[in-house]
C-alpha cells in the first residue's frame, strides 16, 4: 500500500453553494463511497490535494484518508477528479473504498523506454504513441504505477502490440481476455514525414535565396 495520505475533514453542508463557499476558504470537496458503507462527504486543502495529484503513484495506489470527526480507516483509491474547463482548477475529488484483496480494474499510464537510441530513432525514424494508457485488472493493492514498453531494438516500421509487452505478475488486460485474437497496438516507429524532409531540403535554398538578395541589395 502506498504511503501517501490525504487529510481531509467531515463536510456538513452539501451542494452548489456550500462547495462555492469551500472553494473560496481554499478548500476542495469530496466524497468517500462505495464498500457497501454510507456516502461521507469531505472538505481537503488545496494546496495539499494539489501537490498530491502531482505525484504518479497517487493516481495508481491504496491511499489513506484521515478524516477529522470521523471513526474508523478510509482505505480508498482515487476514482476521479473534476476540473474546472475555463479556469483549470480542481473543483472536486471522488475517492472509492476497496480492501487490499478487492480485484478492481483501472487505467494505468504506459511508458516507452530506450527508445532514445534504438536504431529506428536513431536512423531518422519518429516515435508514435498510440495509447498513452491501458486499462488493467489486479488486486487493489498491486496496481503498478505504470507499464513499460522497451523500445531498444525497434527498426523504421517496427510496431509494439499489446500481446508483446510482459505484463506485471497478476494484471491482466480485459479487452484481450474477453477476445483472444485481439492484438492492438501500442506504439510505431514510424519514417520520418516527407514534410519534414522537404522542409530540411529547402532551407538551405531559402538561406541562400536570402543572401543573394541581401546582397544585390548592396
Amino acid at each position: 500500500m502506498s504511503n501517501l495520505v490525504v487529510e481531509a475533514e467531515l463536510r456538513e453542508e452539501t451542494g452548489r453553494s456550500a462547495a462555492r463557499r469551500l472553494r473560496r476558504a481554499g478548500k476542495i470537496p469530496g466524497i468517500i463511497y462505495g464498500g457497501d458503507k454510507p456516502d461521507l462527504p469531505i472538505a481537503m486543502d488545496y494546496f495539499k490535494i494539489s501537490r498530491l495529484l502531482e505525484d504518479e503513484q497517487f493516481h495508481t495506489s491504496m491511499l489513506e484518508v484521515k478524516v477529522k470527526g470521523s471513526r474508523g480507516k478510509n482505505t480508498v483509491l482515487l476514482k476521479d477528479t473534476q476540473w474546472d474547463p475555463v479556469k483549470d482548477t480542481i473543483v472536486h475529488v471522488d475517492f472509492f473504498r476497496v480492501s487490499a484483496k478487492d480485484a478492481i480494474t483501472t487505467e494505468v499510464p504506459l511508458v516507452a523506454v530506450n527508445y532514445e537510441k534504438c536504431p529506428g530513432i536513431v536512423a531518422g525514424g519518429v516515435l508514435e504513441t498510440i495509447r498513452h494508457a491501458l486499462e488493467i485488472s489486479c488486486r487493489a493493492d498491486s496496481i503498478p504505477e505504470h507499464i513499460e514498453i522497451d523500445c531498444s531494438n525497434l527498426e523504421i516500421g517496427d510496431a509494439v502490440h499489446i500481446r508483446d509487452i510482459p505484463l506485471p505478475e497478476g494484471v491482466t488486460v480485459p479487452e484481450i481476455e474477453h477476445d483472444e485474437e485481439l492484438n492492438f497496438t501500442l506504439l510505431t516507429i514510424a519514417a520520418p514525414r516527407v514534410e519534414e524532409k522537404a522542409e530540411e531540403a529547402e532551407a538551405p535554398e531559402a538561406a541562400a535565396a536570402e543572401g543573394a538578395e541581401a546582397a544585390s541589395g548592396e
